[in-house]
């Protein structure tokens, strides 16, 4: 199958080295344009477009670009909205990480680590011109443990989104399209806002938020902390990981070594 492919994020790449993988041709990888990254501000080029790279084929940044009239054009964490010179060139196919039509948008598995959910879903999908409301081909649930990542979750969404995605193209006239039912729900982008920690929430919603967004901001002592990992124990939260403005990550036993023996109050 002749095939155009769009994504931006690292967990696109597995799955996109198991469509190449199973033998199709790909005309062209569409992903977004380098940004400056770090404090350096570095022009940086996308997961995918490093691997398109590695694979020799033809990286566009600009969809303005796209004028290809593939058999199928398959999308998977792009962050670019799709015109109709995209979606009728071709049946446009989407790998949504949610149970559909929950978190419709942007940020599914952070939305879903950060609510608390227990389960969640991979959905093979119809793209339309409406955000994320086509038609589902194929679903498979997962589950969420209490310690898992967002990253974590990425590595789950990329080992079940490349056997669906695998699976489907390999027939896609077995599979009918089935309309999406139930409450529709829309994510957002999280900013840095979202990080702050409010320690008048419980130990499972800190948690939640610090797994979700990679890290949680706040003050001990007077000093700027970023807190990079936590554990949940008996409903008790401990910080595992912390990053004082200014220097390296560090476990959380070196960082109260280096306070001297100074009281901290977390809060609950």
């Amino acid at each position: 199958m002749n095939l155009v492919l769009m994504g931006t994020n690292a967990f696109v790449v597995p799955i996109f080295d198991a469509i190449v993988e199973a033998g199709h041709n790909v005309s062209a990888v569409f992903t977004r344009a380098p940004k400056p990254v770090g404090r350096k501000q570095v022009l940086t080029k996308s997961p995918v477009h490093v691997w398109a790279e590695s694979k020799d084929l033809p990286v566009y940044t600009d969809i303005r670009d796209y004028g290809f009239s593939p058999d199928m054009v398959v999308v998977i964490s792009y962050g670019v909205i799709l015109r109709d010179n995209v979606l009728n060139s071709a049946p446009c196919i989407n790998i949504h990480p949610s149970d559909l039509p929950m978190y419709r948008g942007p940020s599914p598995i952070r939305t879903a680590i950060y609510n608390g959910d227990k389960k969640s879903a991979v959905c093979v999908m119809q793209m339309t011109r409406e955000l994320d409301a086509g038609d589902v081909y194929l679903r498979q649930e997962f589950d969420i443990g209490q310690n898992d990542t967002n990253e974590t979750i990425e590595e789950k969404v990329s080992k079940i989104g490349s056997h669906l995605i695998t699976e489907y193209l390999k027939a896609p006239e077995k599979y009918a399209a089935v309309p999406q039912t139930g409450e529709i729900t829309y994510t957002r982008k999280f900013t840095g806002a979202d990080e702050i920690i409010d320690w008048n929430r419980t130990a499972e919603q800190i948690h939640n938020q610090v797994r979700a967004l990679g890290a949680g901001r706040t003050k001990i002592n007077g000093i700027e902390v970023k807190i990079l990992e936590t554990r949940l124990d008996n409903g008790v939260l401990e910080i595992v990981k912390i990053q004082p403005s200014g220097k390296k990550p560090m476990d959380w036993k070196s960082f109260t070594n280096g306070l001297r023996g100074a009281q901290i109050e977390l809060g609950k």
